[in-house]
């Protein structure tokens, strides 16, 4: 029997020209696309005619397909012998379930492959006029969970290093948890005065961002009423972010729909 080939694809964090030639090329010749959510649905234009096209959901709070029958779904496909394509927002082996996704394939013998995105880690605080590093100011940074399984009795996050060692930490699914976070991170050393940013939608042309200190980053994102998809980015380079704003958010936002009303 021969079986068709898996792809876990990195969408990119939303604005959908950030996707990597490779997986573009992959998506146009899949046969079918298990997409998530988040991922910028122009991108699914680009999917030849006749593709089967499956939304698998996963936006935080909204309808999501069971992850058993995904990955039931994947296989199934592959079967078949045909070519599948499993778009991820962001990068699939970053806080995408990925790597369980590609155990699952490995264990029914199904030829498969990732094709790296560009992480929402990286690319939304860039979006936003935040570097993660800066000679000046920051020399590591960790990439963090906002929501741990939800089966673990204990948390494998050790705060203390992650508020006394790392300079710049970026939590992703982070925005019911604000509160908990920044308070676990004060107390085990972070000053309350520590600049953070919640950005929601980044990259797209609803972005938007809240800046404020640590002790206070929760209160103000929840004022300004940002709902998820957001992340949260804690560290001294969070200052550069008004030297170092570039993206207008209103500008894309008007090249949309002047590329929609053509």
């Amino acid at each position: 029997m021969t079986y068709g080939l898996v792809s876990l694809v990195g969408a990119g964090p939303g604005d959908p020209e950030l996707i990597t030639l490779k997986g573009l090329r992959r998506l146009r010749d899949a046969d079918v696309v298990v997409h998530d959510a988040l991922i910028g649905l122009e991108l699914l234009e680009e999917c030849r005619p006749g593709a089967e096209i499956v939304d698998a959901g996963k936006r935080a709070g909204g309808p999501a397909r069971p992850q058993q029958w995904i990955t039931r779904l994947l296989i199934e496909r592959a079967r078949q012998g045909l070519r599948v394509v499993r778009l991820k927002g962001g990068d699939p082996f970053v806080f995408g379930r990925g790597a369980e996704e590609a155990e699952a394939l490995v264990a029914a013998g199904i030829p498969w492959e990732v094709v790296p995105g560009v992480s929402s880690a990286v690319a939304v605080p860039a979006y936003a006029g935040i570097p993660l590093t800066h000679r000046a100011y920051a020399a590591s940074f960790a990439v963090i969970t906002g929501h741990e399984a939800a089966d673990r009795t204990e948390s494998r996050l050790h705060w203390q290093a992650l508020a006394r060692g790392i300079d710049t930490l970026v939590f992703l699914m982070s925005t019911g948890r604000l509160a908990a976070i920044s308070a676990q991170l004060i107390e085990a050393g972070r000053p309350a005065v520590t600049p953070a940013a919640v950005i929601r939608q980044g990259t797209t042309a609803e972005q938007a961002r809240v800046v404020a200190d640590l002790a206070t980053i929760a209160k103000e994102t929840e004022r300004a009423g940002l709902t998820p998809p957001t992340l949260l980015v804690v560290g001294e380079v969070v200052n550069l972010h008004a030297a170092l704003a570039w993206f207008d958010p209103a500008r894309a936002r008007r090249l949309t729909l002047s590329v929609a009303a053509d």
